[in-house]
C-alpha cells in the first residue's frame, strides 16, 4: 500500500492510505458477513482510509439512514479497531424525517444539526473523535459564519480532528475556509467531489443543482487543488457505478456526449497495454496524477476490492497518462 498526507496542522493530519474505501451501501445493500469481509481484507493489505456519511444509506428503507456508521461501529469493535484506521464521514444531508430526502428535506448544517449529527456519529462509530468530518451537502439557508464556527468548536474540544467539504460551489468552500482563518479555526482542507477519467458535462440541470453540476470536480476544483497545496481531493464514483464496465448500465447521461467515445477509446487501449483492466487503470490515473486525489472505491465483494487494490501498483508511463489526458 502507499499513502499521502491529509491536512497540514502536526495535530490533526492524518497518513491515509492512496485508495479509500468507501462503506455506504455497508449494513443496508451489502450485507454484514460480506461487509466484514471486506474491511477486514482491506485492512490486511494496508488500507486505513474508510469513508460514510450519517445519511447512509436511508433509501435503502425509507429512514433516515445511519445503517453504514453502525455497521462500522459493529465492525471496529468486534475486530478491537482503534485509532489506526481513518474513518471519515458527512452531516448535513441526512434527511430530517424518514420518508423524505436531502432535496427536500435535508438536516442541513445549522450549529445545532453539527453538534447533534457529529455526537450522533461518534456513538454509532464508538469513537471519541471523528477523524475527518464533511459538511455533506450546502445548506444556503444556515449563515457560512454559524456553520464554520460549529465546526471549529468540535475541532478545539478534540471531537473532530480534520474537515471537509463536498458537492458545494468553489467560491462557497473559498467563502468558508475565509471566514475560518478570519475567526481563528480549522477550516476545509478535504474536498470530496465526483471525480473519474470520463470528463462530464456541467451545464445539465438537477433537481440539487438547477443551474448545473456542482458535483463534479471541474476545472475551478482542479484549478483550486494546483493553487492550494494544503488541499486533498477525494475523488468520490471514481468507476462510475460499474459503468465502465458493465453492459447493462449505461453511462451517466452527463457523461454521453462527443468527448467519451474518444476517451473511452484511449482507456481501453491503455489496459490492453498494461494487462490491467480498465478499473484498474482509472484507479492508476488517479492515484499517480500531478494533483493529490484519492479515490474512494466502493466494493460488493472481496472480488470488487481486490481488483481496485491492485491498481495501486499499476504504474502509467507518462506517455500513457499524457494519452489518456489529450484524449477527447
Amino acid at each position: 500500500m502507499k499513502y499521502r498526507t491529509l491536512g497540514s496542522d502536526p495535530a490533526h493530519r492524518r497518513e491515509v492510505s492512496v485508495l479509500a474505501l468507501g462503506a455506504m451501501l455497508f449494513g443496508s445493500y451489502t450485507d454484514e458477513k460480506t461487509s466484514f469481509a471486506v474491511l477486514d481484507r482491506y485492512v490486511e493489505a494496508g488500507g486505513n482510509f474508510i469513508d460514510t456519511s450519517n445519511a447512509y444509506a436511508y433509501w435503502h428503507d425509507g429512514g433516515q439512514g445511519g445503517h453504514s456508521e453502525a455497521l462500522l461501529g459493529r465492525w471496529r469493535r468486534s475486530r478491537g479497531v482503534g485509532d489506526e484506521i481513518v474513518i471519515a464521514t458527512k452531516l448535513g444531508a441526512r434527511p430530517a424525517a424518514a420518508g423524505t430526502g436531502y432535496i427536500d428535506n435535508p438536516e442541513g448544517l445549522s450549529a445545532k444539526v453539527v453538534r447533534e449529527s457529529a455526537d450522533r456519529s461518534r456513538e454509532l462509530l464508538g469513537v471519541d473523535k471523528l477523524d475527518l468530518l464533511y459538511a455533506h451537502v450546502d445548506d444556503l439557508t444556515t449563515p457560512q459564519q454559524e456553520t464554520v464556527e460549529a465546526f471549529g468548536e468540535l475541532v478545539a474540544e478534540g471531537a473532530v480532528g480534520l474537515l471537509g467539504a463536498s458537492n458545494q460551489a468553489m467560491w462557497r468552500v473559498e467563502r468558508a475556509r475565509n471566514l475560518a482563518a478570519a475567526a481563528g479555526v480549522p477550516g476545509y482542507e478535504v474536498l470530496q467531489y465526483q471525480h473519474s477519467l470520463l470528463r462530464p458535462r456541467f451545464d445539465i440541470p438537477g433537481e440539487q443543482f438547477p443551474d448545473g453540476s456542482l458535483g463534479h470536480a471541474g476545472p475551478e476544483l482542479l484549478g483550486y487543488l494546483r493553487a492550494e497545496p494544503s488541499l486533498t481531493l477525494v475523488a468520490y464514483s471514481p468507476l462510475l457505478a460499474g459503468a465502465y464496465v458493465r453492459e447493462d448500465k449505461p453511462l451517466p447521461p452527463d457523461y454521453d456526449h462527443p468527448g467519451t467515445p474518444a476517451r473511452l477509446a484511449a482507456l481501453r487501449e491503455v489496459a490492453r497495454e498494461t494487462g490491467a483492466t480498465v478499473n484498474q487503470v482509472v484507479l492508476a490515473w488517479q492515484i499517480g496524477a500531478d494533483l493529490p486525489i484519492v479515490p474512494l472505491a466502493g466494493a460488493s465483494s472481496v472480488a470488487q476490492l481486490e481488483e481496485n487494490l491492485a491498481a495501486v501498483d499499476l504504474e502509467l508511463s507518462a506517455e500513457q497518462r499524457a494519452r489518456l489526458d489529450a484524449a477527447y
